[in-house]
């Protein structure tokens, strides 16, 4: 009796060891991408960070920071939901914000989670104060050596219902390298159809829970066995990355989906 206590007490550490390397071990993944890069811009870095849903890691973000900080970026994307609805921090979002615009410029998109925590306002205000790019629906030029890219955004699709008109109106003059930032990858065929370069994208979690040779089980707005959870995916010339994500939201466990940073480097 004894040793059965001693076992189930062994197996119930084990698992909880497991689950929290799971929620709480920062991983980043590597990508690269090639095609009408403009040769100032050969070897530039994108940092992206998704869904942080106001999660800490260590004290004042300080293991997330770090990571980035080591990733060498040139310029930092967040695409949405760097606040959750259900435990709202603005001035811990703005806390981190402020931290890593010291590692490279910090660009931004909205995600759901920002206007259904009804502190949007609080944050953009903040988030200008910090001298952040606010994306939303919107577009920035960034030049390096006489060559330029094109950052593009779209505000989250639960406040901007005519996504595919203010997507159309930002490509309508863009020819060159075109960057797009949104919070919803089950929106690649719409960025694909514009004619977007590349696409960084969230919202999905990883799926969530992840089963080898399946992928993620379920996701926002994809449902069960989601297409788009994790990853590089082509449709043509368009490419879009999907973050797993950093935090949780609603479901609090991830299973073989540790929090993720994403890195792309642009080569021409």
């Amino acid at each position: 009796m004894k040793k059965r206590a001693m076992k189930s007490i062994g197996i119930g550490v084990a698992l909880g060891i497991f689950f929290y390397w799971q929620n709480n071990g920062l991983t980043l993944t590597e990508w690269v991408y090639e095609g009408g890069i403009p040769d100032a811009f050969d070897g530039y870095r994108i940092l992206q960070v998704a869904d942080l849903q106001n999660k800490v890691f260590g004290r004042e973000q300080a293991r997330l920071l770090q990571k980035m900080e080591d990733a060498e970026p040139d310029c930092i994307v967040i695409t949405g939901d760097l606040l959750d609805r259900n435990r709202t921090d603005v001035e811990g979002a703005l806390q981190f914000v402020r931290a890593a615009k010291k590692i490279a410029p910090v660009y931004f998109v909205s995600g759901n989670h920002e206007h259904q925590s009804g502190e949007w306002h609080t944050l953009e205000e903040g988030l200008l104060r910090e001298n952040v790019t606010i994306l939303n629906n919107g577009k920035s030029v960034i030049a390096r050596e006489g060559d330029t890219i094109t950052l593009l955004g779209l505000a989250d699709k639960r406040v901007n219902p005519c996504y595919e008109e203010v997507l159309h109106t930002l490509m309508a003059e863009e020819d060159g390298m075109t960057i797009l930032l949104s919070h919803r990858p089950e929106l690649f065929e719409t960025y694909a159809a514009e004619g977007v370069k590349l696409a960084f994208t969230g919202h999905a979690h990883g799926g969530q829970i992840r089963l080898p040779g399946i992928g993620g089980i379920f996701a926002p707005n994809q449902g069960f066995f989601p297409q788009y959870t994790a990853g590089m995916h082509w449709k043509g010339d368009s490419a879009m990355v999907v973050s797993r994500g950093l935090g949780n939201s609603v479901f609090p466990i991830r299973f073989c989906n540790r929090p993720e940073l994403v890195l792309v480097t642009l080569k021409a």
